[in-house]
């Protein structure tokens, strides 16, 4: 860019040719000595202390400290809120856990908390610091985990108490049938000497359902020599359930079972005098009374005698 300067004292016309690095020039100088400006007029106010500045300097530090303020408040609301909802949550757990501890009969590991002292005196509210109420919640969350630690430790003995019902052979194996020969000695029906009985014998009409009486997986399904048409049920732990002188097999080895599922009909067959179920249970070969487990279910007060 070229300025053509006019002037009655010149001789002649002047041109002055201005190149991109002299309007930079002029920019960084321009821009240096505002910086200076502002540096030097900074120092001035604050060696100086003049009012305008200072007041300047002080409503900016109010609204700093305003706005640290409403942070500080805000998060304090949300901490207070937080507290007042793990105290509710807590209590909430304390009650259901109690319930449930009640209706299962089971208690939660671990030492038992000793009572309270007693405490008294009037009641004077102190507001709690931001450290203080950061503490209350780290407190009360961990305690609101501990709490449901114990409720997942409930909720599994629970389960664990279902699974053991379960597997225990309660249910009568022929509904409506009557008593027969019980566990013990008897006299035996073939030969009338005294003899072992190691079950219990359910009178019933050949073709009478014969029911499971627990879950269980079927261990052997098929002929006996003196049980006749006979199956085991395995109930883990070396539990067993035999049920003997079947008429049919609805079952077969290796087969899962619950408890209710029919198994085969009540009959004839092997060592036996006529229609009739010999139930036996078995705890790592031994027998066992079948009554000690039976009178655990529902139905053993309706079961008929001779």
């Amino acid at each position: 860019m070229q300025i053509i300067v006019v002037s009655r004292h010149l001789k002649a016309a002047r041109t002055i040719t201005i190149m991109p690095r002299h309007v930079l020039a002029a920019l960084l100088l321009f821009a240096t000595l505002v910086f200076m400006t502002s540096v030097l007029f900074s120092w001035l106010s604050v060696h100086f202390r003049l009012p305008l500045v200072e007041n300047l300097v002080i409503s900016l530090q109010a609204q700093e400290t305003q706005k640290t303020r409403d942070y500080i408040t805000s998060n304090l609301d949300l901490m207070a809120s937080k507290l007042g909802e793990l105290q509710g949550r807590l209590l909430q757990l304390h009650s259901l856990g109690e319930r449930v501890s009640d209706l299962t009969g089971i208690k939660p590991e671990g030492a038992p908390t000793p009572p309270a002292p007693g405490e008294g005196g009037p009641y004077l509210p102190a507001a709690l610091s931001a450290g203080e109420l950061q503490q209350e919640i780290e407190r009360l969350a961990a305690m609101v985990e501990q709490r449901s630690d114990d409720l997942a430790f409930m909720e599994f003995k629970l389960l664990e108490k279902r699974v053991k019902e379960r597997l225990l052979p309660t249910t009568l194996p022929v509904q409506g049938a009557a008593l027969g020969s019980g566990f013990g000695y008897r006299v035996d029906p073939f030969v009338g000497t005294r003899a072992r009985h190691e079950g219990l014998d359910f009178s019933a009409d050949t073709g009478a359902p014969v029911l499971a009486a627990a879950d269980g997986r079927v261990e052997f399904a098929g002929r006996h020599d003196e049980y006749g048409n006979m199956v085991d049920i395995d109930h883990g732990d070396g539990l067993l359930s035999r049920y003997a002188h079947l008429s049919r097999l609805d079952v077969q080895a290796g087969q899962r079972v619950r408890r209710g599922e029919r198994l085969g009909a009540v009959g004839s067959t092997g060592r036996s005098t006529g229609p009739h179920l010999h139930f036996e249970v078995r705890m790592l070969g031994v027998a066992q009374n079948p009554l000690h487990f039976l009178k655990r279910g529902p139905e053993y007060a309706q079961m008929r005698r001779h």
